[in-house]
């Protein structure tokens, strides 16, 4: 009896690397899992913001004496028109028999005041610089932009002194020895409870960020650093349309000047009648308004992308967001939006537009990259709204200073070895947590990227730590990682704004959220997991012993055929 024929060595071979190639298409292909839309939701109205302050809080329960709470000395103005003094006073004190004095000459008080007041030779200037009341001070009182000591007497007996020196201009120094821009915020971390989220990444969902100011049918609050999303543009002149109220609130003088592209969009916006302004000018309070979200109706998006064809258009950046309809996020962030729209530093459009200077920027981006993670609603057990300069830098340390587990970061990049957030990884890493950092392989940032990365990867050696940072390697996922978020004991999520610098952290208007909960962490986990591996994958256990017992198989049948 004839056996039959052996198939050949190099056909049994690929039929095993065929078993193989087949696996990983489909691991490759296979969406992860079906979106699940947002239901909307009417939360109700927001109240209005408070107006911002022009200086710190007093105790609680107030002063017991009248102190100096803050000096104004550098105003914007000829001639410094328009500083001021504020005063922290106990309820009905009255003032008769008090003085200021800067070492040069003393200003005599009089009547009666209450809480904090602020003092000033020109009070009509002062209110139009602080929009609050301010009160004539008697006499002139000339403060030293180079610096003084400013003496609150009574009779020949100091009360209180505030010292300062080389007064920036447009900003105020409190009894600390703080500077701050006149008019800049205080706002606290605003905390949600329990809700429902909508979770994704760019450029997987170029669709979701455009589609929510489509569906806008009362308002859209949008902010951002830079505008140029032609979609986005149209989605809003639409709203307006239907009357829908739309305000837009952009940086006016982005790194490289802002394009001729985004001055078009500005116009059509302002022309479709869309309440446009940017913030800029002597009196900015903040260096760059780099934040970058949206309140529509009663949901609020949050991304760390740009309204432009490579951010929210999905045309490019690997980017993260969320959106959400928990009542005190979207308060939050209307609170936000009306304290910064409302200050001077907010020009309108058009009458900003003549005194800038447009540059004409490259070409749109129009990059096409593989849909692998789809927006996913999750449940979220609490959220978290952090705002910068105001308490974002101490909450995100903070949050990294508490992980037990492990902590993901992924990033532009790092402002240095030193950089809070990056000292505060390294030591929960020293605590024991898995630590993985990846940083962006952008060129405008990847020999920095692959400094940090050498000094972590030393530190991990030399430390013995669990810990590990890379510089990302799309292969075609996507172009550049331009992402803020961190990932924290696999329960807490950080996604927004806020790059992990100094100058971020601290000078700029940054809008982060915080969403804590096991669903948002994995998802967001997940898409970390692909980015560091970059290319470079596991087959699951299941395909992998598959692809194995093919390969004995074919190793086993050529033998037989060889030796037989």
């Amino acid at each position: 009896m004839r056996r039959p024929p052996v198939p050949p060595v190099r056909t049994l071979a690929l039929a095993a690397a065929a078993v193989c190639a087949l696996a990983v298409a489909w691991l490759w292909l296979s969406p992860p899992a079906a979106a699940d839309p947002v239901a909307a939701t009417v939360d109700g109205p927001e109240p209005d913001s408070p107006a911002p302050e022009d200086g710190p809080r007093s105790a609680e329960d107030g002063p017991s004496t009248p102190g100096i709470d803050a000096v104004y000395p550098n105003p914007v103005a000829d001639g410094d028109r328009g500083e001021f003094v504020v005063l922290s006073v106990p309820p009905g004190t009255g003032l008769d028999g008090f003085s200021l004095d800067d070492g040069e000459g003393a200003v005599a008080l009089n009547g009666t005041a209450s809480g904090r007041v602020t003092l000033s030779t020109a009070p009509n200037a002062t209110e139009r610089l602080t929009g609050r009341s301010a009160r004539p001070l008697p006499g002139e009182l000339a403060l030293s932009n180079s610096g003084e000591t400013l003496r609150l007497q009574r009779g020949n007996r100091t009360v209180d002194t505030l010292s300062y020196t080389n007064a920036p201009a447009a900003e105020v120094v409190d009894a600390s020895g703080e500077w701050r821009p006149l008019g800049a915020t205080h706002r606290p971390v605003v905390g949600a409870g329990p809700g429902r989220a909508r979770a994704f990444v760019l450029p997987d969902a170029p669709t979701l960020a455009v589609s929510r100011l489509r569906a806008a049918d009362r308002r859209v609050l949008l902010a951002g650093y830079t505008f140029s999303s032609r979609a986005a543009t149209e989605a809003l002149v639409t709203a307006v349309r239907r009357n829908v109220t739309v305000r837009v609130l952009v940086d006016g003088g982005p790194v490289g000047g802002m394009s001729a592209r985004m001055a078009r969009r500005l116009d059509r916006l302002a022309a479709a009648g869309a309440e446009v302004r940017v913030l800029d000018g002597p009196r900015a309070r903040y260096a760059f308004h780099h934040a970058k979200y949206a309140v529509v109706d009663d949901h609020a998006l949050v991304t760390t992308e740009n309204w432009k064809a490579a951010g929210t258009g999905g045309h490019g950046s690997r980017g993260w967001g969320v959106v959400t309809g928990q009542p005190a996020v979207v308060r939050g962030l209307v609170d936000t939006f009306r304290a910064d729209a409302g200050w001077q530093d907010a020009v309108p459009w058009q009458e900003a537009k003549p005194n800038l200077t447009t540059t004409a920027g490259g070409a749109p981006a129009n990059g096409s990259y593989p849909r692998r993670f789809d927006p996913r609603r999750v449940r979220v057990e609490g959220a978290r709204l952090l705002v910068a300069p105001d308490n974002a830098e101490r909450a995100v340390v903070g949050l990294v200073a508490n992980a037990t587990e492990s902590v993901r970061v992924e990033q532009v990049s790092v402002g240095g070895r030193r950089q809070p957030f990056l000292r505060a990884t390294l030591d929960a890493a020293r605590r024991g947590a898995t630590v993985r950092v990846l940083l962006s392989g952008a060129w405008y940032v990847r020999e920095d990227n692959r400094n940090i990365t050498t000094y972590l990867n030393r530190r991990a050696r030399e430390e013995g730590l669990d810990l590990e940072a890379r510089v990302a390697a799309p292969r075609g996922r996507y172009e550049k990682i331009h992402a803020k978020g961190v990932v924290v004991d696999g329960d807490r999520v950080v996604v927004g704004s806020l790059n992990w610098n100094n100058y971020s952290a601290r000078r700029n208007r940054e809008v982060a959220v915080v969403l804590e909960g096991e669903e948002p962490a994995r998802y967001f986990r997940r898409v970390f997991r692909a980015d560091w591996r970059g290319g470079r994958w596991t087959l699951p256990a299941g395909v992998a012993v598959a692809c194995l017992v093919a390969a004995l198989a074919a190793a086993w049948r050529a033998r037989r055929i060889e030796f037989a």
